[in-house]
């Protein structure tokens, strides 16, 4: 993937390294602490990355440091493989700080309980976590996804075979669909 940029935060030990990579998608931030992968952003252009680091200091409280430790090697290897067609599970150790409650149990399930080339609606997600009425919930739960296409909401899709929204765009779910056979390659 070309044009990597990879940069590190800390504050008080707490290290977040990140990389704008290119994708089939187009560019993508990747972000990762010491724990593993926290965070993935669509469209990393100049002010959408700008953004997303001023949000990642204020969620995790980190300063920028210039430098490398080779925390997203891994995952951008892996990120690599799914957009050329070779990688179907991403096997990754994830930070999972930028979620919590409802929305992490569901990305949880999501991420073990929806195989490459699988859809779920809204409803059956919220079913699988205990909370059958709750498909409006994890409607809420995929936009605020932390790890989109590592945690795949763009597998989620409404029970009337609509595609659902997403915060990548619908452009974007489709062709991570089309990825991944559910949906027909676009023509051109």
């Amino acid at each position: 993937m070309p044009g990597r940029t990879v940069v590190r935060m800390e504050n008080n030990g707490h290290r977040v390294e990140w990389a704008v990579v290119g994708s089939g998608i187009g560019p993508l931030m990747l972000a990762a602490t010491g724990e593993g992968l926290v965070s993935v952003f669509f469209h990393a252009d100049d002010a959408v990355r700008d953004r997303a680091l001023d949000r990642l200091r204020g969620q995790l409280g980190a300063e920028l440091v210039e430098c490398s430790t080779g925390r997203l090697a891994e995952p951008i290897r892996m990120l690599e493989a799914y957009f050329a067609g070779t990688l179907r599970e991403f096997r990754l150790r994830l930070d999972w700080s930028l979620t919590a409650g409802f929305n992490r149990q569901v990305l949880r399930e999501l991420a073990s309980g929806v195989p490459y080339g699988s859809v779920v609606g809204y409803g059956e997600l919220a079913g699988r976590v205990g909370q059958p009425g709750a498909a409006q919930a994890v409607g809420a739960a995929m936009g605020a996804n932390p790890l989109p296409v590592v945690v795949p909401c763009h597998r989620v899709v409404e029970s009337g075979g609509g595609i659902g929204g997403f915060g990548g765009g619908l452009e974007t779910k489709r062709r991570l669909l089309a990825l991944e056979g559910v949906l027909p390659q676009p023509l051109f």
